[in-house]
């Protein structure tokens, strides 16, 4: 695979040149030092690739020229990541990751125990920088797939949509009664063989802040039908649990 990976969002299927914008640009010509003639690919973060060659490197609006194009079949499950708010850089960190291990949305969450309040122009501020890290991660790690960084989202907004939007509920869970994970997994594939449903093809997994959910909370997402998990005898942070599931749930869900 080339070196140089740029993000092409605004691109068509049938492009024969591919205009960068001006921040891509700088990117791929200042920042990774890619010449006239280097191999690209470029991506549009919803798995279509442009095999590309770089035929002008302008720092402003560097334009490739387009030799391949591929679509990329999406993950056999498509994984979304709730997640509560932790404080500091700590979201940035988990938006990355999340990218790496092939997460199709991230939610943002607000709980009773979130120490960070955001409104307005801040949650807008937000949520563009995560994208932009989502994008950068993607280029990383050769993902076609962008994930989608949903709106700050109440736990019981998620909640309310959740029956009707997931087959496979799970809550990050530190109380008695969680299964591991795998096991929860297995049991659903049981339950669901019957029905022809071998795998599901939509999941959810929810991560509470530093201090885990309320007690009405944890209630309310087992009212919900999300499945309790436990991810081990350790207490883990919240970054922590959300990365250890997700690499978990990625190679289940992905296997025969």
């Amino acid at each position: 695979m080339p070196d140089f990976r740029a993000y092409a969002p605004d691109a068509t299927a049938d492009a024969t040149e591919i205009r960068l914008a001006a921040d891509e640009s700088h990117h791929l010509v200042v920042v990774n030092r890619c010449t006239r003639g280097d191999p690209v690919v470029a991506f549009d973060g919803r798995g279509r690739e442009w095999l590309c060659e770089c035929a002008d490197p302008a720092k402003a609006g560097a334009v490739l020229r387009v030799k391949s194009t591929h679509q990329a079949a999406p993950l056999p499950c498509a994984i979304t990541l709730a997640q509560s708010m932790p404080k500091g850089a700590t979201m940035d960190e988990i938006v990355r990751q999340a990218t790496e291990l092939g997460a199709a949305r991230i939610v943002p969450l607000v709980t009773e125990r979130t120490q960070v309040h955001l409104d307005g122009d801040r949650a807008e501020k937000k949520i563009e920088k995560w994208r932009v890290a989502a994008v950068e991660a993607a280029k990383q790690c050769g993902n076609p797939w962008v994930p989608e960084i949903a709106p700050l989202t109440k736990l019981d907004a998620l909640l309310n949509a959740s029956a009707k939007d997931f087959d496979l509920k799970l809550v990050a869970s530190l109380h008695a009664g969680a299964k591991p994970l795998q096991e929860t997994i297995a049991h659903w594939r049981a339950h669901h063989a019957a029905a022809g449903h071998g795998k599901p093809k939509r999941a959810l997994w929810l991560v509470g802040p530093e201090g885990d959910f309320s007690p009405a909370e944890t209630t309310a997402c087992l009212m919900a039908g999300c499945a309790p998990v436990t991810l081990g005898p350790l207490v883990l942070r919240c970054d922590t649990a959300a990365v250890a599931a997700l690499s978990v749930l990625s190679y289940e869900l992905s296997s025969p």
